[in-house]
Formats: structure tokens, sequence, C-alpha cells
């Protein structure tokens, strides 16, 4: 299943627009199990909303790192890490290391095309299922740049782990806390009063959000 075409990258200048989902994706993975793409808005005024309730408010809780075949990065922070904003790339600074995101208008590249390229151009939620690793499911966000190239991963607190990445023997569902806050900010979607009620009334077979 393909995902619809979504609009170029807003001007660092315009507003972030409504939340909604822009389009939904979901593969078939090799080996059972599915990943489910729910893709919203990647203009700077939304990726600087984004930026700032991962790594200025909710750094203790997100895992972080580019998500591929063969190689994942988990990277946890032990403290708030520097957040700063310059010529269209954010820096998250933790002093003895640091990565950059280019999540705005890229403004000394050495060509338009090489900023269309390096620039965030796609994000989407994602629900990975039927996999063994986290407990078999993981929730979180996904980022891609112009080039296609994914830029990173991160992972959202799980309720099939500990915050010691252990499996548990029964679910925490108050661990999706942060999807559906995400979810309700960036995609419209209202988050459940009762997370656990909400999630005990559905088959663990077909848990959607």
């Amino acid at each position: 299943m393909t995902a619809a075409t979504l609009p170029d990258i807003a001007s660092d200048t315009a507003a972030a627009p409504s939340p909604r989902c822009l389009a939904r994706e979901v593969i078939a993975l090799p080996g059972g199990g599915t990943l489910e793409y729910d893709y919203f808005d990647a203009g700077p005024a939304t990726m600087q909303r984004l930026t700032d309730v991962l790594f200025k408010e909710h750094w203790r809780d997100i895992v972080v790192g580019p998500c591929i075949e063969g190689a994942v990065f988990e990277i946890r922070f032990e403290k708030a890490p520097k957040v700063t904003f310059l010529d269209g790339y954010l820096t998250v600074d933790l002093g003895y290391w640091h990565f950059h995101l280019c999540t705005g208008i890229h403004r000394q590249a050495p060509t338009p095309e090489v900023a269309r390229q390096r620039q965030v151009s796609k994000v989407a939620f994602f629900l990975q299922r039927g996999q063994r690793c986290g407990g078999g499911r993981s929730w979180g966000l996904r980022l891609w740049n112009g080039a296609g190239g994914q830029m990173t991963t991160v992972f959202l607190p799980n309720p099939y782990l500990t915050d010691e990445m252990k499996v548990r023997k029964t679910p925490d569902w108050n661990r999706l806390a942060l999807w559906h806050k995400l979810r309700e900010i960036f995609l419209g979607e209202p988050a459940p009063a009762d997370l656990a009620d909400h999630y005990s009334r559905e088959p663990h077979e077909s848990l959607h959000h």
C-alpha cells in the first residue's frame, strides 16, 4: 500500500497548518508483521514544535537514532540536552557528543537542490507490529530528508518494556501517554481519557493506536 502524495515543504515563515494526517501507509515486513505510517506536515513551524516537545520537554522519555536494516542506534539522554537552531539546522548537544538535523530552510547550502535534499521532507508516526524486539511492537516517529534517506527515528515509551528496556510480564498502557499526546498535537486525534481502559478492550493482535 502506498502513501498519497505529500505537499511541498513549507517556507520558514509559514505558520503550522491545522493538525491532520496527510496520508497513511501500511507496509508488509519480510518475515511477517506490518509497519504503519501516519504522515503529517513536515514544514519548519511544525518541526520546531515537534522537536521542542521531544528534545526540550520529553528528552527523558525517548530513544533516538537511525534505524535501518542491519543497524539500529538507540541513544538515550542522561541529562537535558542543549537545543539550538542555526540556518535550518537543529543541534541537540550533550557536550561530549551532539547531532544535527536540518528541520528548516537551509540558506547556506551550495545550491537550492542541495538545500532541498538536506531538509526534512517527510515525517510520520509509526507503529510496527509482529517483530520480536520491543515485546512485539514499537511506537515512534521517523524523519526523511528530501533525497529520501532516513534522518532519524525516535522511539517512544513502549508499554511492553521498562525504562531499562526489559520486557514486561504485563503491558503498562500508561506508557503510551506521550504517543497520544503527540498524535493529538500533530494529527488532531483526541487522546483516550483512560489509557488502561481503552487498550484493555482491544485484542492485542488488532491493537491499532
